[in-house]
């Protein structure tokens, strides 16, 4: 087994397919490259890329359902690569659970530089013994990108999640701007940015099974940042 990271591309475009590949297997990832939605879901079957780059004009599926299901179900880093250029468009993608977003067309040492970097902070952050984290009866499963609740049950969470999730749980009871999460998660700062933000942190505390009124674990301090109360342990 090598640790080399897999990157999987889906791009109905054959040039941006092999540009893609050129470039992060030079740079020294592995990759493997999909035309159509439904070859690259039915290979997710049988491998675990460590991120997705997705285009989202697809011919045979949406791209932006796919992204949403990926985010979902799968722990990989999630890039989306697309001629869509609209504010909106980025904001939805992100919202939707994608990790960044490229505009074509792009320089292809810019998506290797991203990639590197949405790959770089797990491994960073998560060093010998520490995949996995326990806290107000919850643990954290950095590895497997799970949760488990104080009573067994087991829910999945996204890569984009699990790096917000583990920036709370690097800074318990500790005020986190947004500039500090944008400097730590990496992105570009902007409306995209922190609607993104409220989105991810929203979904983690629905899965933590907060009160949206009154939510224990993740405070939100209006016009300064977010506090994660959660003793570790």
């Amino acid at each position: 087994m090598t640790d080399t990271p897999l990157i999987a591309i889906l791009d109905d475009e054959p040039e941006i397919r092999r540009l893609l590949s050129s470039a992060l297997e030079e740079a020294g990832f592995r990759t493997v490259s999909f035309a159509r939605a439904t070859e690259f879901e039915a290979a997710l079957r049988r491998i675990q890329p460590d991120a997705c780059l997705i285009d989202l004009g697809l011919p045979d599926r949406d791209g932006l359902a796919l992204v949403h299901r990926l985010a979902s179900e799968s722990g990989a880093a999630i890039i989306i690569i697309s001629g869509r250029a609209q504010v909106q468009d980025r904001v939805t993608g992100l919202e939707l659970g994608a990790d960044d977003y490229i505009i074509k067309p792009f320089d292809p040492a810019e998506v290797v530089a991203r990639i590197r970097a949405r790959l770089r902070k797990p491994q960073r952050e998560t060093g010998p013994g520490r995949q996995q984290i326990r806290f107000a009866g919850w643990s954290a499963d950095f590895d497997r990108y799970t949760l488990t609740s104080p009573e067994g049950a087991e829910t999945p969470i996204s890569h984009a999640e699990a790096e917000v999730l583990r920036l709370f749980l690097d800074n318990p009871r500790r005020l986190i701007s947004r500039a500090q999460m944008l400097e730590t998660l990496g992105g570009t700062a902007g409306e995209s940015f922190d609607r993104a933000m409220d989105v991810r942190i929203s979904r983690l505390r629905t899965k933590l099974g907060e009160d949206p009124k009154n939510p224990r674990l993740i405070k939100t301090i209006y016009g300064a940042g977010y506090i994660f109360l959660a003793e570790l342990g």
